[in-house]
């Protein structure tokens, strides 16, 4: 019976390694999710009966650890940021507001930024406006270390303009 499922795993890892991708989205998570339903399959052998459909049987336990793994994060309160470098954020229960538009006029803001250096400019605002780090560092073609570090630039500068700004106004 072993050596039957081991050759039945072996006929639908392609197929499963896609499915792990396509409930993923990340290359990593599915790799783990693959063998992590590879080893259950072989833990689980004596379960598995005759005739039934192996595919099916197979694709069920994916689902499952992927739905319980789900679960756990949920439960842990942890939100998994997909960049490259998997930040863990933690989430808990408190929301910090942004209330930044409300301490500074949007036009002040807007004549602040122009003042930046193109470099800065563009990964300042793209990020402002929602976009992921390796989503700007896509979209600017540069590495994500350069885009995270203009970005921090940028809000330093910023900060900076903003103080000067203040100063004179007090």
């Amino acid at each position: 019976m072993i050596p039957q499922i081991y050759q039945q795993l072996e006929e639908i890892t392609p197929s499963l390694r896609a499915f792990a991708m396509s409930l993923t989205m990340n290359e990593n998570d599915a790799e783990d999710l693959y063998q992590d339903t590879a080893f259950r399959i072989l833990a689980n052998t004596d379960k598995y009966e005759n005739g039934t459909n192996f595919k099916a049987w197979s694709v069920t336990i994916m689902r499952n650890i992927f739905i319980n793994n789900y679960r756990k994060k949920m439960r842990r309160n942890t939100i998994l940021d997909q960049t490259p470098n998997n930040y863990y954020i933690n989430s808990g229960g408190r929301t910090i507001e942004n209330d930044g538009e409300t301490k500074i006029a949007y036009k002040d803001l807007l004549k602040m930024v122009s003042q930046l250096p193109e470099d800065f400019k563009r990964p300042f605002w793209m990020a402002y406006k929602g976009f992921k780090y390796d989503e700007i560092a896509e979209e600017l073609g540069a590495p994500l270390g350069t885009i995270k570090s203009r970005i921090f630039f940028a809000r330093r500068k910023l900060m900076k303009m903003y103080e000067d700004a203040h100063q004179m106004r007090a």
